[in-house]
């Protein structure tokens, strides 16, 4: 772990970090040695890199289409026979990670497909949501390093390590736009077609009318249309409040590290966007309208993380019911509280209250697609809306709002559409979705919390194991045991099988441990089973394969039901 926190710091300069001398007992020669190894590591990383970004498993063929021009091109013209009167066989309005999926796996198939977008390609994840967060999450998890890093023999003075928040923005925004080329050259070597512009539903369900920036308009007809056009973050109502404020999308945009920030929310966004700017240096408040943030998790998980975040500095303004105006006063704001209170000399106010979805251009209406509560587009198991033909998944739909299960869910769509037989049932589970709150420290979620598995089991039939300790990275600080930060886990097992439908974590490692015990769960794993595993020592995972009482659950596997192909999840007593 020594070993890893010296090599997390030979490498902070690339997150904005410089520092003077770093004084150790250790070597210089070892250091260099250190560096050595690390540098000819990621050499070889690179080189792995290039040759596999060098492999092209389609031939190149992507036409570059704006509405307006001819559509003479081969690209448009009729490659398959399924297409029949259609220009293509599919086409995908959001070229986000949904989108983008489906629609190169549609082209494995054969099929022709043309994906429309006009903003940049990956979507919100890409650009304004999990990479971009992720490299902040990593920038500030670098400054709890140097913070910690006396603990273990590393000293500095106050005005030897500096940070430099343009560095990193910079750096993290070349690093996305890498990521725009890469699913440009991606779509490109799937030969799929790109549509500049904002694309809507025409006058029937074969039909998209896609207008560019100039509003020249262009309609292409298709076989299949998907809707995979994402969300966006909404500003509650209020006076001054949109005027005077960010939401996560902007917090992007920042060019300099704020001195005071105001987070409201009580979501993951909130959280971890607080955690990001305390750790950098900013003294960040935390608004949410009830008693604590993350109120739908688990109890163990919020009531950890609230502690942790207030061990941290960030001061919580609780049961506030939200926010009533912000004003502005020499570039600085005063958030003024439902409750009374109120928050002055903020540089930054970083709204964070929730999303909703991108379909307002969709002309959803004209068409009849129904929708739900909240705007969401109403679909079935496999993605399909009511209107023949037409689908959506992702944020539009309103279901587990993540990446990856959009991407699951446009994969399987294609597999259904355009694929083999063995898929013509094919579709994705929306239960059992591991998740992962990028918070300081971080969580990891899967299943029921501990009132939802009361609440459909019943009590006489859950049975809970919890743990709570200190992890082993903090064993030689010489502090009270009780000032060390801690990792919370529980499992929630139901029925006498003791199936695990309930894990939780927080602490050190929580990101990087989820998601095979997400496997684990999605195949009816019991206790036993977690038991009758080894465990890997010393690690903080390894408590959740050695939970009190170990080995005595009934013994009795839950690992004979499959996941696959959107089966339904594992249920007590009926594994068999």
């Amino acid at each position: 772990m020594l070993v890893a926190a010296v090599y997390s710091l030979s490498r902070r300069a690339a997150f904005g970090f410089s520092s003077g001398s770093i004084s150790t007992n250790a070597s210089a020669a070892a250091f260099a040695s250190l560096a050595s190894r690390s540098r000819g590591s990621d050499a070889r990383l690179a080189s792995t890199a290039a040759m596999l970004q060098g492999l092209r498993l389609r031939p190149s063929g992507l036409a570059f289409l704006r509405p307006g021009r001819s559509g003479s091109s081969s690209a448009m013209r009729m490659s398959t026979e399924a297409s029949g009167d259609f220009d293509f066989d599919y086409f995908v309005i959001g070229a986000g990670s949904g989108g983008i999926a489906s629609a190169r796996r549609a082209a494995t198939y054969g099929a022709k497909v043309a994906v429309a977008e006009k903003e940049r390609l990956g979507g919100t994840c890409v650009n304004v949501g999990c990479v971009p967060k992720k490299v902040m999450w990593n920038a500030a998890s670098i400054a709890e390093t140097l913070h910690d890093m006396h603990h273990y023999g590393f000293q500095h003075t106050v005005d030897s390590i500096s940070f430099d928040w343009a560095i990193i923005k910079k750096s993290r925004d070349k690093y996305i736009e890498r990521l725009n080329g890469i699913y440009d050259r991606n779509l490109e070597n799937s030969s799929v077609t790109k549509v500049l512009g904002t694309a809507a539903l025409g006058d029937d369900a074969n039909t998209v009318v896609v207008t560019d920036s100039s509003g020249e308009t262009q309609t292409y007809t298709a076989k299949n249309i998907l809707l995979a056009t994402g969300g966006r973050p909404v500003f509650p109502e209020g006076e001054g409040i949109k005027e005077h404020s960010i939401s996560s999308d902007g917090f992007f945009e920042l060019e300099h590290l704020p001195t005071k920030a105001v987070v409201v929310g009580a979501g993951y966004i909130a959280v971890e966007l607080a955690g990001v700017l305390q750790a950098l240096g900013t003294d960040t408040k935390l608004v949410v309208r009830k008693e604590s943030a993350l109120r739908s998790f688990d109890e163990i998980l919020k009531t950890t993380l609230d502690a942790e975040m207030q061990r941290q500095g960030i001061e919580i303004f609780r049961n506030t019911d939200g926010i009533t105006k912000i004003t502005e006063k020499d570039g600085l704001k005063t958030v003024h509280l439902k409750n009374g209170e109120t928050i002055e000399d903020a540089d930054v106010v970083l709204m964070a209250p929730g999303r909703e979805p991108l379909v307002e251009s969709l002309n959803l209406q004209g068409l009849g697609v129904e929708q739900k509560e909240g705007g969401y587009i109403k679909v079935n198991d496999y993605s399909e809306t009511n209107v023949d033909g037409v689908f959506a998944l992702g944020d539009v739909i309103g279901e587990v709002e993540l990446t990856p299960t959009a991407i699951a869910a446009g994969r399987r769509l294609a597999d259904r559409l355009f694929g083999p037989e063995q898929y013509k049932d094919a579709k994705v589970s929306y239960d059992l979705v591991p998740t992962v709150v990028f918070s300081h420290p971080p969580i990891g979620t899967i299943g029921l919390s501990e009132d939802e598995a009361v609440a459909k089991y019943g009590e006489d039939n859950v049975k809970i194991y919890r743990s709570k300790f200190a992890n082993l990275y903090y064993g030689p600080w010489q502090v009270e045991a009780d000032d060390k930060p801690k990792t919370a886990m529980k499992l929630i097992c139901a029925g006498e099988e003791e199936m695990v439908v309930g894990l939780h974590v927080i602490g050190m490692g929580a990101d990087e441990m989820l998601q095979g015990f997400g496997i684990a769960m999605k195949m009816g794993a019991t206790k036993a089973d977690f038991d009758s595993t080894v465990a890997i020592h010393p690690t903080a995972s390894e408590e959740f394969v050695t939970m009190f009482p170990w080995g005595l659950s009934k013994q009795e596997s839950g690992a004979i039901q499959s996941p696959l192909n959107g089966a339904p999840i594992p249920e007590p007593g009926k594994a068999k």
